[in-house]
């Protein structure tokens, strides 16, 4: 799924019936809730943005947000959840699968959309791609599924790599756990010794840096998440 097809899904569930407060009923909004900081993910945010203007959703206008960041405090994602279920939004949006899991249990009713990079089935989020059934659905970016292609790819940029670093986040438990199994059996089949850097903040990312100065590998693999999408220009610096 593109993102367009994402948003167009975000913008028809935003139409959705809000309780009417008083006589009239009140403008639609749309509930955002993140792992990450609003910092982290400004870049992203103004595409949320666009993307529901260009589906007709302007925001101040016939659409209003509430956004609820955790700053990469996962433990408090439930009672973010829970207070954008007290606010009676229409819609929520997430991004992670803690967010949406922390969403599912905070309502069983209301419309909530996730992004993820995994399987949503395998998590037991969704019934089914076709058929998610509940009141989730949302978009697999595939990249855990992608792992070994990228691996692939990094091979053909450096095919004389026999040391491999990869870089992922603990605090991410699921996604980290499907990476690794996904790069250790790729890396096994290549050939490649793999060295693992658990990093969960920008001051560990510069620490394991430093750190790879000692047994320098041959290439780095970084792993998906919103710390390191957060961080992407850290990282490439």
């Amino acid at each position: 799924m593109k993102r367009r097809a994402f948003i167009a899904g975000l913008g028809s569930a935003a139409g959705w019936p809000l309780v009417a407060r008083g006589e009239q009923a009140a403008m639609p909004v749309v509930g955002f809730l993140h792992p990450a900081s609003l910092e982290a993910f400004a870049e992203n945010l103004r595409g949320f943005r666009q993307g529901l203007k260009e589906t007709g959703y302007v925001e101040g206008e016939n659409v209003a947000f509430e956004f609820r960041w955790a700053d990469g405090q996962l433990d408090r994602l439930p009672e973010l959840a829970a207070d954008l279920v007290r606010r009676r939004v229409a819609v929520i949006a997430t991004a992670s699968p803690p967010a949406a899991f922390a969403a599912k249990e905070a309502s069983a009713t209301i419309p909530i959309v996730f992004g993820m990079a995994q399987d949503p089935v395998k998590l037991g989020l969704v019934a089914s791609l076709a058929r998610p059934g509940g009141n989730l659905t949302g978009v697999n970016f595939l990249l855990t599924e992608l792992v070994t292609k990228r691996l692939e790819l990094l091979r053909e940029m450096v095919p004389a790599a026999k040391r491999l670093a990869v870089l992922v986040n603990p605090a991410q438990a699921t996604n980290t756990e499907s990476t690794l199994q996904e790069v250790q059996a790729g890396a096994q089949a290549m050939g490649l010794q793999i060295r693992v850097l658990n990093v969960s903040t920008s001051r560990e990312i510069d620490a394991a840096f430093a750190g790879l100065e000692h047994g320098r590998p041959d290439a780095l693999f970084v792993g998906s998440g919103t710390l390191f999408t957060g961080r992407r220009m850290q990282l490439t610096q």
